[in-house]
């Protein structure tokens, strides 16, 4: 199997360094191209074979939403996973409504960055408990109703691993304490973003 080829936007070096320390000692994974903005990302993408950009959010001349919803639309096949310092709500829900597929933060170690990166090109999604736990508090809150007016139909396992994840619970906890697997927490997890209208 091919190694996967990522492309790393972000617009302090010092940054992009550390990602691509954290990584090289990752088998199967090759940093082949760097960005400081969207508009480099673009670019890069023109010229360059990349399989997955791991994107910051807030970068000068174009942020990671409007880059990540230029390359869906231009580059369907390139997949998006956001690292950034942002647990904000608003922007978890813009960067996933944009085409992304995964959502981190700046903090996750190496081995939830591999995790993420490889969950991403097996062709499923990958949120982190912050970035879960944001949106379904927004869910609880009771706000973006104006964008999903149609009832959300949660079940009662899902409620269980909502009220779970609010209370900060990973998803082995939850697993341990529903008796099922992390696996299928995962599957409600993300069963639950799409019918937040995430």
């Amino acid at each position: 199997m091919a190694n996967i080829k990522l492309l790393l936007a972000d617009d302090h070096k010092i940054v992009r360094d550390g990602i691509k320390l954290m990584l090289e000692p990752q088998a199967g994974i090759d940093v082949v191209a760097e960005a400081q903005n969207g508009n480099e990302v673009l670019k890069n993408l023109e010229h360059q074979v990349v399989d997955l950009v791991v994107m910051d959010i807030n970068m000068p001349d174009m942020d990671g939403i409007t880059a990540t919803k230029k390359i869906k639309e231009k580059h369907p096949n390139v997949k998006v996973l956001a690292l950034t310092m942002s647990n904000d709500d608003l922007h978890i829900r813009q960067m996933i409504q944009a085409g992304a597929s995964g959502y981190i933060m700046k903090s996750a170690g190496r081995n939830e960055l591999k995790e993420a990166i490889e969950t991403i090109m097996s062709g499923k999604h990958y949120f982190s408990d912050e970035a879960t736990q944001s949106i379904m508090m927004d869910l609880v809150k009771g706000k973006g109703k104006s964008s999903a007016p149609d009832p959300i139909h949660i079940t009662d396992r899902e409620l269980e691993i909502l009220e779970l994840i609010i209370k900060e619970f990973t998803n082995q906890e939850i697993a341990e304490k529903l008796y099922i697997s992390s696996r299928t927490v995962d599957a409600h997890r993300r069963n639950l973003l799409q019918k937040t209208g995430a």
